[in-house]
């Protein structure tokens, strides 16, 4: 599904370059559960920005389903991250003025959302406990909630690639395993290939795939 190889990142600061990763070189399987772990700093984030073409490798390529990135025309890109990548991010980045549904929707808007999608939509969110709050605005929902319209919102495309940036590092450590229950539930029924970054080890089963990183290399796991 994944391949990596040789990737480097690096940013300037001023006169200063940092080394985000340095010669990152790894194969993820589709339909895995992969976690990206390592101490601030490691170079997590980044990766998982690469990987959905967020931003560009300074060296390196990476290649999802035989597709390198850095071959892709911008158009070509756009849809890569609209069709193939569902996005989680620990801040939710929910648009406070839509109920729930919209929420869920909005990767949709642009090209109109009929009645199917818009009934898969609120499927998805009963799914995950929010039957009774599809009307509701982010400022009515708790921290978990949010964070469970944000993973349907990443998921109702039935994406090939979900990309989950500490997606509880905002919540108390129960609801964090909740929300991680339902994110497991729909990679199990959509058997979508899921990259968790995050410093918390407390959500890894047995089968899942470790990538351990320190200091933008690779030091264990996959």
């Amino acid at each position: 599904m994944i391949e990596l190889c040789e990737v480097t990142k690096s940013h300037r600061h001023g006169p200063n370059e940092v080394r985000a990763l340095r010669g990152i070189s790894a194969e993820i399987p589709a339909g895995s559960f992969t976690f990206i772990l390592g101490p601030s700093g490691s170079g997590k984030s980044s990766l998982l920005y690469l990987i959905g073409s967020l931003d560009d490798p300074s060296s390196g390529e990476i290649v999802v389903d035989g597709r390198p990135l850095s071959q892709l025309t911008t158009a070509q890109r756009d849809k890569y991250r609209r069709d193939d990548v569902g996005f989680v991010f620990q801040s939710f980045n929910l648009l406070s003025n839509l109920t729930a549904v919209e929420n869920a929707l909005v990767p949709f808007l642009p090209g109109g959302v009929g009645g199917d999608l818009r009934r898969r939509a609120v499927d998805l969110l009963t799914q995950v406990g929010l039957g009774n709050r599809l009307d509701h605005r982010p400022s009515e929902l708790s921290g978990g909630e949010q964070q469970r319209v944000a993973i349907v919102r990443a998921v109702l495309k039935r994406p090939k690639l979900v990309l989950a940036d500490e997606p509880t590092g905002e919540l108390d450590s129960a609801t964090g395993a909740e929300v991680f229950g339902h994110l497991r539930r729909l990679h199990e029924e959509q058997r979508t290939t899921v990259l968790v970054v995050t410093h918390d080890q407390r959500y890894i089963t047995p089968g899942d795939r470790l990538l351990r990183l320190q200091d933008g290399m690779i030091v264990g796991g996959v």
